[in-house]
């Protein structure tokens, strides 16, 4: 079962650049959130920082009555056992092949026999589906497989909140496809906190139940999934229908005489496309953090872009 974790007012700057500055959210319980923003808002520091490798300035990170920046180094270390991460390239050992690359983590923090290991490891593996492949070098097996085996090593030691920085960074889309329905059966399977880093629009339309969006230096916004792909917030907006009317320019923001030409350009937003159904797991059967859909958009008055889900909105 995945745990809550709980940012307040987090703020982390390098010298006298502020990457972002007071970012409140919480990431529930058993649920796959997506974190999206621009190139170079800060996505994997964030990361970085929720699972103690770098200190913020200022702000909290509650996990289970514990706050992860004020800890001492030692309860620090145990705490971050509540974690996995899947590094964007795997972050595989190049000279180890896939087994013992899956079985790091258990001989490093674990004092189980190599028999009880070998059991773990292979669960893992048949899990991201990479049974057989076990003696291979990262070097002989595809960028989808080695995603794969990183995703297996970050669940080896059952952990409660999975990071994925990237996972799909490299990925042809249908390799892509298969890594998201995988992400899903896992949660459904772990029941596991996610937090996903991506760039990739269908992905966070797809897949997640929570989305966020960094810009700027802040976090613009972050909710339901529903809440933000109906949500006309000119940035939200823009980033998550891949427009480029608004304020997101080709390198930074667009300034004020950018802004006011478009304006005055007479070009209109196209409309908001319907809001697709949320991927389900491979088995037919519900996860613990699933919603029907378009609940949120009717407990909240929102009416949903033509064509979304329109046969299950109740009237």
């Amino acid at each position: 079962m995945g745990v809550a974790v709980r940012v307040e007012g987090l703020t982390k700057s390098f010298g006298a650049h502020t990457v972002w500055a007071d970012v409140t959210l919480t990431l529930p319980a058993g649920e796959i959130s997506v974190l999206l923003g621009p190139s170079g808002t800060g996505k994997s520091v964030f990361l970085k920082t929720l699972v103690g490798l770098l200190r913020p300035d200022r702000g909290a990170i509650w996990i289970n009555d514990e706050d992860l920046p004020s800890l001492p180094e030692r309860r620090l270390y145990e705490v971050r056992k509540l974690f996995g991460v899947l590094f964007q390239d795997g972050a595989l050992f190049g000279s180890m092949n896939i087994y013992d690359n899956v079985a790091f983590p258990l001989r490093e923090h674990t004092r189980l026999s190599e028999r009880e290991i070998r059991q773990l490891v292979r669960e893992k593996l048949e899990m991201v589906g990479l049974l057989g492949a076990e003696n291979k070098l990262p070097g002989q097996i595809s960028g989808g497989m080695r995603k794969r085996a990183g995703l297996a090593r970050a669940l080896v030691l059952d952990p409660q909140i999975i990071l994925f920085d990237e996972p799909d960074s490299g990925l042809d889309p249908v390799r892509t496809a298969y890594l998201n329905q995988l992400i899903i059966d896992l949660n459904q399977q772990t029941d596991a906190t996610f937090l996903i880093v991506t760039h990739d629009i269908n992905t966070a339309r797809t897949v997640p139940d929570n989305i966020g969006l960094l810009y700027h230096g802040h976090l613009a916004m972050f909710g339901p999934r529903e809440m933000l792909l109906s949500s006309t917030e000119p940035v939200v907006r823009q980033f998550l229908n891949a427009q480029r009317i608004g304020p997101i320019g080709m390198a930074e923001e667009k300034d004020a005489t950018e802004l006011e030409a478009e304006s005055q350009s007479g070009v209109r937003l196209p409309p908001l496309p319907p809001i697709p159904y949320q991927l389900q797991p491979s088995n037919g059967q519900y996860r613990r953090a699933e919603r029907p859909p378009g609940q949120w958009c009717y407990e909240h008055g929102v009416t949903p872009p033509p064509g979304s889900f329109a046969a299950e909105v109740p009237a």
